[in-house]
């Protein structure tokens, strides 16, 4: 999933991702999965979908045909729990046609609705949290015994590194690979470390094959997927003594060479930084390695130092404005992204300014906006007053809008008359006589069909562009 100058006020993704496979059923059960927020959310649906399969389900898109109706949800923002429980609700009178239908719900919002979804609204049968889908087989059996069942236990273990996701985008040439669960930054507006439990790191071997085996079957970009990938260690402990001496260290940055070396022509991203773990290992990694996208998320959250205090985040304007400045040095043509928070609690107009100069300095190439909305169990909602009227949030959001659409639109046309080596993803969505694909430093880029391919790399003259989109004609193959 790209990253682009949107508004999000219900999480990472507007609208559910609807996912499907063509795994063969071995009993003839269809299972319908529905996905919303992040792409981690995303990555789990498709080890959901591999657990499942092994008990002989089959994914389908056509809801009419489901036995099993499961879905996937983000509870990171109020709008996104409100999206996920009017779907619930139309599941609900499906179930009044069809009585042998399980509805079932995962992940966050999961976790921390299980009683009301359950036993109050009656919503749902099943309850699964993100570390109990080897489990849901077993759920599915006991809802057909006529019993509601739930597992939402947290578990310091768990990684699912054995699994092999069923990749639910047909012909897909991108994927995500999830290298670490869980959070242990207690940011005060998030419930994610409550929700996905502490970190734990995947054995970077199979990280590495799975890579490996996405780019056999024709893949030609992996993600790599954490809450905070820089503070991925592989048998090192958080305080960094070695766990075993016999055994191999590897922190994030080695991770993405091992990946980086599966193939010249596998493009690796990943997804997301944290500014107080980013180190310069990191970003030389990315500059030795042309296949290694320039291309960082880096989320800022404020621009003022005081709310970034409040925010429990860790680091200080000065702080984050000196890892720009280390990206900007050692790849100097890198794309950046953040994500911005207007209206936390106690934010003043001179707190906004110094993120709207902030924002003036960085000039971000992307960026998702959007207005505090408090969490239930959150430090945030304990300790602080959720005091920024609605009216002045409104009105500070869409100053920040404004801004970071003047910036992406002058960074696309400092792009125009060079030429960006383009991953092909397929037809655009306005033409069918145009192709659209992604460079490096995940701009967009539109260009007349011709002959090519879905998968195909492509070096693009680029002529013309939009915000958010830049468009031009291919000059060669690579």
């Amino acid at each position: 999933m790209s990253i682009g100058n949107k508004v999000i006020d219900e999480g990472m993704q507007g609208e559910a991702t609807i996912l499907a496979s063509d795994n063969s059923a071995a009993n003839g059960k269809k299972l319908y999965l529905e996905s919303y927020g992040c792409q981690m959310n995303f990555s789990d649906s498709e080890v959901v979908a591999s657990i499942m399969s092994g008990e002989g389900y089959q994914t389908t898109r056509n809801i009419e045909e489901a036995d099993v109706i499961l879905i996937n949800t983000c509870s990171i923002r109020e709008n996104a729990e409100t999206r996920v429980r009017n779907r619930l609700t139309d599941f609900k009178k499906k179930k009044e046609d069809n009585p042998d239908l399980v509805v079932g719900i995962l992940g966050c919002m999961a976790e921390r609705l299980k009683k009301s979804l359950l036993e109050e609204e009656k919503l749902v049968d099943l309850v699964a949290g993100p570390d109990a889908y080897r489990d849901l087989p077993n759920l599915v059996e006991e809802v057909g015994t006529g019993q509601k069942a739930v597992n939402v236990l947290l578990s310091r273990d768990e990684t699912y590194a054995d699994i092999s996701p069923v990749r639910l985008d047909q012909g897909g040439i991108s994927a995500f690979v999830t290298i670490m669960r869980g959070c242990d930054n207690m940011c005060s507006f998030c419930v994610v470390p409550f929700t996905r439990g502490r970190e734990r790191s995947r054995d970077p071997q199979t990280i590495v094959q799975e890579c490996r085996d996405l780019f056999e079957k024709g893949y030609r970009e992996v993600t790599l997927l954490g809450q905070n990938v820089d503070s991925y260690r592989w048998n090192i402990s958080s305080k960094g003594e070695i766990r075993d001496e016999n055994l191999p260290t590897t922190n994030f940055a080695q991770l993405m060479e091992m990946v980086a070396l599966v193939s010249p022509d596998l493009r690796v991203r990943f997804s997301t930084s944290h500014p107080k773990d980013m180190t310069d290992d990191v970003l030389e990694i990315m500059a030795k390695y042309e296949n290694i996208c320039p291309y960082i998320h880096l989320p800022v959250q404020s621009g003022h130092s005081d709310v970034l205090y409040r925010m429990n985040r860790g680091y200080s304007r000065e702080w984050y404005l000196e890892r720009i400045d280390a990206i900007k040095r050692i790849i100097p043509d890198c794309a950046i992204s953040t994500d911005i928070i207007t209206g936390f609690c106690g934010e003043t107009e001179e707190e906004h300014q110094d993120t709207l100069s902030l924002m003036d300095i960085v000039q971000y190439d992307f960026a998702y906006m959007f207005k505090y909305s408090e969490r239930p169990k959150t430090l945030a909602e304990r300790k602080f007053e959720d005091d920024v009227p609605e009216e002045v949030k409104g009105r500070r959001l869409n100053e920040i809008i404004e801004k970071q659409l003047s910036h992406a639109l002058l960074s696309n046309q400092r792009q125009i008359r060079t030429v960006q080596k383009v991953l092909i993803e397929g037809l655009s969505k306005r033409s069918e006589e145009h192709l659209c694909g992604r460079t490096g430093r995940n701009s967009m880029v539109v260009f007349p069909k011709s002959e090519y391919q879905k998968g195909q790399y492509v070096m693009v003259r680029i002529d013309d562009c939009t915000s958010a989109t830049l468009l031009g004609e291919v000059v060669s193959k690579c």
